[in-house]
């Protein structure tokens, strides 16, 4: 979304990309669509295009298959013919016709096989900057015992680590999703390094030290002391605006100075459990 661009038509399209995630299986009219941006449904097409580079109709059908992707994945006990009527297709064939056209994989041979770096490309185009203001605020934290599988490699394939680490948890039970914390330490920004040498832990809380396991899940420690904690709601994708300003604004005329621990992710909910704009995130920066 152009930043330059009047806040007052950036807040409108923001609307409509909210109503959309919220409304993905539900008939989604040019004429509903043009009166939450506050605008004619003469010209709403166009504007909607300008601010997001996409057309409005790509953009539904893009978010539809993204839930559906993630679904298929990561909720193997729904059907796929119902993933198909959650996306707004009339049946699975159509459904199944759609998505290998975009992710160049059926939805079956995705669910069992995703090829998460082609998919990654795809919402590459579908990039959404948004203006929320950034709001720092300090706390203290305790250490808190992980759970961690370390991913090495292109940022691409993250998803791939986080259906490994989503195995363990479950075939382990030692940091059930519904009791425990979640957390994403990444010790390297994936814009400015080479993808083969991307690091990023994926991690659960736990109770004690993880036992020995296939999926090479290992016990470490999140350390304790003074954060500063940035809350993100949106998409993960998004978080980078608010990163780098905590970097080049904040902590300069804070007169703070960070410790020698990587920022992390505290992961509040989950897509697509919840639509993508309502997901909660919170990022902490360790102080001396």
């Amino acid at each position: 979304m152009n930043k330059q661009a009047n806040p007052v038509y950036c807040a409108r399209i923001e609307a409509v990309c909210d109503y959309i995630g919220q409304h993905l299986d539900k008939p989604l009219t040019l004429e509903r669509l043009s009166e939450v941006a506050h605008c004619s449904k003469y010209h709403f097409h166009r504007q909607f295009q300008v601010f997001t580079g996409i057309n409005v109709g790509k953009y539904i059908s893009m978010m539809r298959l993204k839930r559906a992707s993630y679904r298929l994945v990561f909720h193997p006990e729904l059907r796929v013919t119902d993933i198909a009527f959650d996306a707004g297709f009339e049946n699975s064939e159509s459904f199944s016709r759609a998505f290998k056209n975009v992710f160049a994989q059926t939805p079956s041979q995705f669910r069992l096989t995703p090829e998460w770096a082609h998919w990654s490309q795809q919402y590459a185009k579908v990039k959404l900057t948004r203006r929320d203001k950034v709001k720092i605020t300090l706390t203290q934290r305790d250490a808190i015992k992980i759970a961690a599988l370390e991913h090495q490699g292109c940022p691409t394939s993250l998803n791939q680590s986080i259906q490994q680490f989503i195995a363990w948890r479950k075939q382990s039970k030692e940091s059930p999703v519904t009791s425990s914390q979640t957390f994403g330490i990444p010790y390297n920004d994936p814009n400015n390094v080479a993808p083969e040498a991307f690091r990023f832990d994926i991690c659960g809380s736990v109770s004690q030290d993880v036992a020995d396991n296939e999926y090479r899940v290992v016990t470490k420690e999140i350390p304790g002391g003074r954060c500063a904690v940035i809350r993100h709601h949106g998409p993960h994708e998004q978080m980078d605006d608010k990163i780098y300003q905590f970097y080049r604004e904040w902590l300069p005329q804070s007169g703070e100075e960070l410790r020698d621990f990587p920022l992390y992710f505290h992961y509040i909910n989950f897509f697509p459990e919840v639509a993508e704009h309502e997901l909660i995130t919170d990022i902490y920066f360790s102080l001396k």
